[in-house]
């Protein structure tokens, strides 16, 4: 790097003494001339000052310098008084040899001063050339000074075709605002940006981001414009295909999800639809929707709902969600969710944007699990039924016996002499006491195998435990060495139906004696009722069988698993659903002696807490 420095330094010295050299030859020339031809001072100072500043603009002020105290000497030597001497016998010449050396400094300082800023407009210009951004000039009257390269490479037009018209007219100019407004707000700005359309020399339209910046002169009247432009007319069309792709996209993605989008402006009432929508309430496109439209639509049954919905997005700018149905003239229905969010938090200037969705067929197939989880409760109990058969025939078996029994007896004290009509009407009453109690067994039954729609009311518990130990006593008797009461007294009463909460306590109850039937030893079956620290009635179903592997706990209760291969899996998921239409809850843990406890809460009633 020294080197490279060495060299350079060593050209600037060979050029320095070159340039010095010639200079002084030539200033000796042209004094050497003006002498031959016999000039005056002045005129021989003027060729002088011309060489000077002609070598001026060679190099810097060190060398205008040393040429200017050059030709002031040889003014000096060979123009003055006395001639060929350095001494100036008139202060007049002395004064003319002052005023040549500082002229000659002054204008050959101001002409590099001149030829730097030449030079730097030129790098400019160039650069200017150069961009692939379109630079225009424009004056006071919006006639073209300026056009670059840019300009000519996106327009068509040549330099020299384009400088002197009319912008506006040339480029056929079309502009967002009037032209007059926009041209207001510039001169007040002193700046503005946006989008025009232009034309091109071939007649094709071009849209440019165009930035305009106002030059102001001393007084601060408008001067020139500088005005840069960007070609976007590609990002535009690709802008456009793709709004317009995925405009297509959200309206299929609409079609295919049954959901509509809207906006509604409250002040105005003006009401705007997506396709979707309109084929949600099934009015043709070129209909103007309207709420009067909607309400044509609405199911009688719920407009009161609707309008209330309707009262209150007017008054007061607030989300709301709202669910109706639809009645179409030939007679179909169709249920809505909709929801609208507010879209401006102006109060003078309400609106709503928002979502039609079309839940008619989720509605059906809600209906349709609803009918399925009763089928299968129905056949939850039918089947539980059928493993219970034996214990209901022993049930009804029993009062059966009994009246035959007691009527046979009649029969014997109906002939003795006299008949003890005292007996008589005792085995009558007997008869009667077991018939009442067959039936209520028939009852029970059929009660529990029809499915009959839930009947709440307010029960007791330890009933209901009672009840359930007399359907399946039976089996109880023949799979329990023992069962085991332990019901709390005074328990508050709940609300619920009283045959679906015995399906629970038999389901649990038998699944309690199957868990001990394959236990050797002692088999015992307690169950209890308590009351939690809530306040909610505990009843709970201990065996003493194997327990529950602690990877199917969690899963205890999800409808079709089972463990038997006999089973259904639908005794506990049933129990489940039926724990949770009275808001209880219930669970099953694993005994730290062995055995398996299930055990579900219900809350107390209503009447009693009160």
């Amino acid at each position: 790097m020294r080197t490279t420095v060495s060299s350079h330094e060593s050209r600037s010295l060979r050029y320095l003494a070159t340039l010095w050299m010639g200079g002084c030859v030539a200033l000796g020339a042209v004094t050497v001339t003006c002498g031959l031809l016999e000039q005056e001072l002045g005129t021989a100072g003027f060729f002088l000052l011309v060489i000077v500043v002609l070598l001026s603009l060679l190099d810097s002020f060190i060398s205008s310098l040393i040429f200017s105290v050059a030709g002031a000497a040889l003014l000096g030597y060979f123009f003055m008084e006395p001639i060929n001497s350095f001494h100036i016998s008139k202060p007049g010449d002395l004064f003319s040899l002052v005023a040549f050396l500082v002229t000659s400094i002054a204008i050959t300082t101001l002409v590099r001063r001149i030829g730097r800023v030449e030079k730097t407009q030129r790098a400019q210009a160039q650069l200017l050339e150069l961009t692939h951004d379109i630079i225009i000039v424009r004056d006071k009257n919006n006639v073209i000074t300026y056009w670059n390269q840019a300009a000519e490479t996106l327009y068509g037009w040549k330099k020299e075709e384009a400088i002197g018209k009319f912008i506006d007219e040339f480029l056929c100019s079309a502009f967002p605002l009037p032209r007059d407004e926009l041209q207001q707000i510039f001169l007040r700005d002193g700046q503005w940006e946006g989008e025009l359309v232009h034309t091109r020399r071939d007649g094709t339209k071009i849209i440019v981001t165009s930035r305009w910046a106002l030059q102001r002169d001393g007084a601060g009247n408008p001067l020139a414009t500088l005005e840069t432009n960007n070609d976007i007319t590609q990002r535009k069309h690709a802008e456009e295909l793709l709004r317009k792709s995925q405009a297509q996209y959200f309206a299929e993605a609409q079609k295919l999800s049954r959901t509509g989008s809207f906006g509604w402006n409250v002040s105005s009432g003006e009401l705007l639809w997506s396709d979707e929508t309109f084929s949600i309430f099934e009015y043709d496109l070129a209909v103007a929707p309207s709420v009067e439209l909607i309400r044509q639509r609405v199911h009688p049954d719920d407009m009161p709902l609707f309008e209330e919905k309707i009262t209150k997005a007017r008054g007061f700018t607030v989300d709301f969600t709202v669910e109706h149905r639809l009645l179409f003239p030939d007679g179909r229905i169709k249920h809505l969710h909709v929801v609208g969010r507010s879209a401006s938090g102006q109060p003078d200037n309400r609106a709503f944007i928002g979502a039609v969705m079309d839940v008619t067929a989720a509605k059906q197939t809600e209906e349709r699990l609803r009918h399925a989880q009763s089928e299968l409760e129905r056949v939850s109990r039918v089947t539980a039924l059928g493993e219970l058969s034996a214990s209901i025939a022993h049930e009804v078996g029993q009062p059966l016996a009994a009246i035959v029994t007691s009527g046979e007896a009649c029969l014997r004290w109906l002939h003795r002499q006299p008949p003890n009509m005292e007996e008589i009407e005792g085995c009558v009453s007997h008869m009667t006491d077991q018939g009442n109690r067959a039936a209520e067994i028939v009852q029970r039954v059929r009660a529990l195998m029809k499915g009959a729609p839930p009947d709440r009311a307010a029960i007791a518990i330890n009933d209901v435990v009672e009840e359930a130990i007399i359907l399946i006593r039976r089996d109880i008797e023949r799979q329990s060495d023992s069962l085991t009461r332990r019901l709390a007294r005074e328990l508050p009463l709940i609300r619920g139906d009283r045959v679906q909460l015995q399906q629970v306590l038999v389901n649990l109850i038998i699944n309690g004696l199957q868990a001990m039937a394959s236990v050797d030893g002692r088999r015992e079956l307690i169950v209890q009722s308590r009351l939690d620290p809530e306040g909610n009635v505990v009843v709970a179903v201990r065996d003493s069988g194997a327990g529950i592997p602690e990877a199917n706990l969690p899963q205890l209760f999800e409808p079709f698993f089972t463990t038997r291969s006999s089973g259904m899996g639908m005794g506990l998921a049933v129990s489940s659903s039926i724990v949770e239409a009275h808001r209880g809850q219930i669970w099953a843990s694993n005994n730290p002696d062995g055995g398996a406890t299930f055990s579900f809460s219900l809350p107390p009633s209503i009447e009693e807490e009160v």
